[in-house]
């Protein structure tokens, strides 16, 4: 079993409850995550998503970690090729000065989905090929090595300490174990994929002065109810959401599942959905219990970063609570 649990939030937004609404859960769910145990509480990037309200991870994690005492606050993960790591640099050093010793920086290497999204950002799909230069410069200004621009200095954050780790998207495992940085990896439906990125990982890994050893940190949806079928409802909108990004375009928000239910899919949207439905880690919390023991074996990891999305708040907070229950996570 793996003990120590974090989560991941996405800020969805819901049918008749818009961004702002979806933001507000966002803090709120911070603060219920903190008073069940969990170790650490990070916020996403995504640009022009329609079904997404979190768009800013840096200025989200200030509202959380404001709203928090205790928990551990960061990002899963700023998209690095979006931004210059200089800004980067200032903005977390920022934070870590705020709420000292409680912020983590998650670092991605992919550019907005689109060509649109690209194009307004000034990007390309080419600048995800610099992550490794961009996450070396980040990582100077903090501690004060970089030398490209000698007069300048990235206030207030050189010389802070602010624990970096790198999410695997396409070359980010090698990234994370070249720099010596703890890795963040998901799915947890494509288990023997994420098991052989593990494994790679911590052949490649070089010790640095951010880490000694290798530190893994698995992510994917749980959802744990009383019964097996209430787990798999709580899956239901976030899988339709996904099919309907797949054939349209576009996330909606998040539909109830029993609006979901009652849908018609044509024979594409249903092989979607249902392939979204796949893979996903719920059941009672016997069930969850013994596919967490079985991830835990098949990875190795130390920490399971949590990414459950779905309508019904009552229902996600409950799943959280006995997910704490199971893992054995204080208060």
């Amino acid at each position: 079993m793996i003990r120590k649990l974090s989560i991941l939030d996405r800020s969805r937004t819901r049918r008749d409850h818009p961004a702002p609404q979806a933001l507000r859960d966002t803090v709120a769910l911070a603060r219920t995550a903190e008073a069940l145990g969990y170790h650490r509480f990070w916020v996403s990037e995504h640009h022009s998503v329609p079904g997404v309200a979190g768009s800013a991870p840096t200025v989200l994690a200030a509202a959380v970690a404001g709203a928090t005492d205790r928990i551990r606050v960061g990002t899963g993960g700023v998209m690095l090729p979006n931004h210059q790591p200089l800004v980067v640099a200032e903005q977390f050093g920022v934070l870590e000065s705020l709420f000292p010793g409680r912020i983590d920086m998650d670092l991605g290497r992919s550019v907005g989905f689109t060509n649109g999204i690209r194009r307004a950002l000034g990007r390309d799909t080419g600048d995800a090929d610099r992550f490794e230069e961009q996450l070396t410069e980040l990582l100077g200004w903090l501690d004060g090595t970089q030398g490209t621009h000698p007069e300048v200095h990235a206030h207030p954050a050189e010389g802070l300490t602010v624990p970096a780790y790198v999410l695997a998207t396409g070359e980010g495992a090698g990234i994370a174990a070249r720099a010596g940085l703890p890795l963040v990896v998901g799915d947890l439906r494509s288990r023997g994929r994420v098991a052989g990125i593990v494994e790679g990982y911590r052949k490649e890994f070089r010790p640095s002065a951010r880490g000694s050893e290798p530190y893994v940190v698995v992510s994917g949806t749980v959802a744990v109810a009383a019964t097996a079928e209430a787990a798999r409802r709580i899956l239901l909108p976030e899988a339709w959401s996904l099919a309907y990004s797949r054939t349209r375009g576009s996330f909606p928000p998040l539909r109830p599942a029993e609006e979901v239910e009652a849908l018609e899919m044509s024979p594409k949207e249903r092989e979607l959905y249902e392939g979204a439905l796949t893979g996903h880690i719920h059941g009672t919390e016997e069930q969850v219990a013994e596919q967490l023991s079985a991830v835990a074996e098949e990875t190795g990891a130390d920490e399971l970063l949590v990414t459950t999305s779905t309508y019904d708040r009552t229902a996600l907070l409950d799943s959280y609570a006995r997910l704490a229950r199971i893992a054995g996570l204080r208060p």
